[in-house]
């Protein structure tokens, strides 16, 4: 076999076999829709279903077409339209038992329809899909609707011109199956505008953005869509934020002490329910505290901490103790009252379980947690002398450097002397550790003669005009 002919008889078995695949699919993907369609008692039988009718020995494939008349082999005709499946195979079966007792028949759906519908109104794009039979509405608005498309009324229009409103929110929510109905061939999808759009914050059940029905008011919205009120809900404080009202700006808040019955709702307004939480007293948390976002704590940050009555800073401190980190000086924390320092055992109360505080907590105390940071001394010959913090992993240049380096009319070849805080001597290549002094020498011979230069030349010249003088006066 020549190269040439071998590629044609590749391409033939790989163009066969992913024909095949493809069937396999298909038959499988249909198969699965028949026995769904089988197992539900509401199934309809649609324009482009395919049957199988057994009996005796054979099998028949009957398809339905759009006028739902079906020949049931030589025993006569049965109008399938708007008849459910579970139905039709009682009738079909009936009628070939009574023209054949002995056939032994059975009636199963095959495949299920496959049809175009038509989506219009305000969707993502106006367009003909083609779904099998059993498509529901929701499946559609899910996925071709917008966020001003309407689930409380959407249009279905049949090939007959029929209208039909449904309500999928109803359907989601209260478990309507009738109002998310299966489509039909040919039905045109029509997608309204949605009406008042309304969100509720806070304590409620179930918060969120609902659209509101003509009628509907803050009640409705409370109880029914937001599923009632939480335990913690302070009702006397509610919060209506207008965002569309020819009445207000937008952003505008009214505040209610009561759910009124009778208050309506526009467009796009929010309601917030607050907590009875939100009344407690507050304190603050200052300085070397962790916020949840922190995962290095490199700044001071101010947590507004809210208590109970009557609690103690022993109890609060345990309550907040994963505010604290390594760097959370708790030995020198204290507390800010009124303009007054007030000294807390901090370590006692995270550390001692048997320590109680007879110190409660009072209203925007703020308790202070100072940084706790370690230095390093640098000294000598550098260009700025003092303390550094302290950085791990460090050698004696880095503090070197941030002390401006070397002094060189003063220091040669970089001498130092490092000890530790215990006055030993740690070696150049160590690193070093908080409260270590570095001392730069000051070991070069010319700022050392620079030094008694003016003296020494001061005591030769002296000295060059005694021995003169003293010349002067013998040579006479």
């Amino acid at each position: 076999m020549s190269y040439k002919k071998f590629v044609c008889v590749l391409f033939l078995i790989i163009f066969k076999v992913t024909l095949w695949a493809a069937d396999v699919a298909t038959a499988g993907a249909s198969s699965e829709l028949a026995r769904v369609a089988i197992a539900s008692n509401d199934y309809v039988v649609t324009a482009g279903d395919v049957y199988t009718l057994y009996y005796r020995d054979s099998s028949v494939l009957i398809t339905v077409d759009s006028t739902y008349q079906i020949r049931v082999g030589g025993y006569g005709v049965i109008d399938a339209r708007n008849k459910k499946y579970i139905t039709l195979k009682s009738q079909v079966e009936n009628l070939v038992l009574k023209n054949d007792p002995m056939s032994g028949v059975q009636f199963v759906l095959s495949t299920p329809a496959v049809f175009k519908i038509y989506i219009t109104g305000e969707c993502k794009n106006c367009q003909e899909l083609r779904i099998n039979s059993l498509t529901r509405l929701s499946s559609i608005y899910e996925a071709y609707s917008t966020d001003f498309s309407s689930k409380r009324n959407v249009e279905v229009i049949s090939c007959d011109n029929l209208s039909c409103h449904y309500d999928l929110f109803s359907a989601s929510r209260n478990g309507k199956i009738t109002e998310n109905p299966y489509l039909r061939p040919n039905d045109t999808i029509n997608f309204l505008r949605s009406g008042r759009v309304v969100n509720i914050e806070g304590d409620v059940e179930r918060p969120g953005q609902y659209e509101l029905l003509d009628g509907e008011n803050l009640s409705d919205l409370i109880e029914s869509y937001a599923h009632g009120l939480l335990s913690t809900a302070d009702i006397s404080r509610i919060e209506v934020t207008k965002q569309i009202d020819k009445n207000f700006k937008s952003g505008k808040k009214v505040y209610l002490d009561k759910i009124d019955n009778t208050y309506i709702l526009d467009s796009y307004d929010t309601v917030y329910i607050p907590s009875f939480r939100s009344l407690k007293p507050v304190m603050f948390i200052e300085g070397a505290v962790k916020a949840e976002s922190d995962s290095d704590l490199q700044t001071s940050n101010r947590i507004t901490v809210r208590f109970e009555n009557e609690m103690n800073y022993a109890q609060l401190v345990r309550n907040y103790g994963d505010y604290f980190t390594a760097v959370s000086d708790i030995d020198n924390a204290y507390i800010v009252r009124d303009g007054e320092i007030l000294k807390f055992d901090i370590r006692r109360s995270l550390y001692d379980s048997s320590f109680y505080s007879d110190m409660q907590v009072k209203p925007n105390d703020v308790l202070i947690i100072p940084f706790r940071q370690f230095f390093v001394t640098v000294s000598g010959s550098v260009s700025s002398p003092g303390r550094y913090p302290y950085i791990p992993d460090r050698t004696y240049e880095y503090y070197i450097g941030l002390a401006g380096g070397f002094v060189k009319g003063k220091n040669s070849f970089g001498a130092v002397k490092i000890t530790d805080i215990n006055g030993k001597p740690v070696a150049k290549n160590a690193f070093i550790q908080p409260e270590t002094n570095i001392n730069a020498k000051t070991n070069s011979f010319t700022y050392y003669f620079n030094q008694y230069a003016a003296i020494i030349t001061t005591f030769l010249s002296l000295a060059l005009s005694g021995l003169t003088l003293y010349y002067t006066v013998l040579s006479k």
